[in-house]
Formats: C-alpha cells, structure tokens, sequence
C-alpha cells in the first residue's frame, strides 16, 4: 500500500493518491472522515497490474482517519503517518497529516 501527497502551491490542497496491491480483490474504496465513511464515495480503480488506485484532493492543514474496505474487509495501510483508536469501530484508524 502506498500514499503519495502532491501540495498545490495555487490552493490550500493536497492531491493524496492511495494505492492498494490487491490482484485477488474485487473492489477496494477508502473510507475516512473526509468522506463520513462512506464506502461508495470514494473506489478506487483495478488497474492491469492489480493494483487498485485513485485520488483525492484534500485540505491542507489538516487531519483526517482513514482506511481501506478490500471486498468488504476494514484494512489499515501501514504507510499511515500515525494510527489512532476509534470507539466506534473498535479499532485503530490510519492518520493522514496533511
């Protein structure tokens, strides 16, 4: 798994590109509270090598819980900039800083 951020120099914004190696899966989103957990909002695309990808533009500044929904599985990405524990999900979330 991976994270790549892009600042814009033009706009408080960060471009932030998750990629997922999942050749077996069949769908893959990320879900965080930059989009209210929503597993619909945000899928990301099976590319030809398996990898699933996509981006997001993202306030700069700021902090944002996240993590991967793999065929229906809650998964944490170990590049994550920090973890924190959420009650309501009996579980660590990822931290983006951004």
């Amino acid at each position: 798994m991976a994270i790549k951020k892009q600042y814009l120099k033009s706009k408080p914004v960060c471009k932030v590109t998750f990629s997922v190696p999942a050749e077996e899966a069949q769908s893959v989103a990320v879900v965080g509270s930059f989009n209210e957990w929503n597993t619909e909002a945000t899928e990301l695309k099976k590319l030809k090598n398996g990898t699933f990808k996509g981006t997001l533009d993202l306030e700069s500044d700021s902090s944002y819980e996240f993590r991967y929904v793999v065929d229906g599985k809650y998964v944490n990405d170990e590049q994550a900039d920090a973890y924190a524990w959420n009650d309501f999900a009996g579980a660590e979330n990822g931290v983006l800083n951004l």
